[in-house]
């Protein structure tokens, strides 16, 4: 009986309506990246600006350690991480998560890179990728797993996937975005953009 809970709660987390989620009004290759100071797993405050004095930097975002989507992703990108740093880049994941929990995941999943608490997803909101979950998803989201525990808030909204790569001068040179939690930036590519990029 558990087996089979635990097995259609992930079947409801795979159906999300992609709709209220416009991956056209999030900041594309050409812009200037907003400059941040967010709070790793530690507390420990990590600025953007600080980063890019040392190399490009590529950022990407995700739901949540309840995600498993998300898990994949961050182990592809763990996997990818001695490659990034051989182009001379910073790899960094945020999250809407609170930092327990965020903290929880890095260890859980070996993450060796830095894992910023985007707090009520303000960073995202000036990158354009915030949307709120439609009435029912937030229910179950709610009844599910409790994202409000998680988020440290009822706001109902989460960042879309997104990854992007920062030149030095702040500006935007790669950018995947998907409405679809599903789909995530290919670290292979986005390890040969830093190639064309040097």
């Amino acid at each position: 009986m558990k087996i089979l809970k635990t097995l259609l709660f992930a079947v409801l987390l795979t159906v999300v309506p992609i709709y209220g989620q416009d991956a056209s009004k999030a900041l594309k290759v050409g812009d200037k990246a907003p400059n941040f100071t967010l709070k790793n797993a530690l507390g420990k405050k990590v600025k953007l600006s600080a980063l890019l004095k040392k190399g490009n930097v590529v950022l990407t975002w995700y739901r949540g350690g309840w995600c498993p989507y998300c898990n994949r992703a961050l182990q592809s990108w763990q996997e990818a991480l001695p490659e990034l740093k051989a182009q001379g880049a910073t790899f960094i994941a945020l999250t809407p998560e609170l930092p327990d929990y965020s903290l929880s995941n890095k260890e859980k999943h070996h993450l060796q890179f830095e894992v910023l608490t985007d707090l009520n997803n303000e960073v995202a909101r000036s990158y354009g990728l915030v949307f709120t979950l439609d009435e029912a998803t937030a229910t179950r989201y709610e009844q599910g797993f409790g994202l409000s525990a998680y988020n440290g808030n009822h706001l109902n909204q989460l960042p879309m996937p997104a990854t992007y790569i920062i030149d030095q001068k702040g500006v935007i040179q790669y950018a995947f975005v998907n409405p679809d939690h599903t789909q995530r930036a290919n670290p292979e590519e986005v390890i040969k953009k830093l190639k064309e990029m040097k």
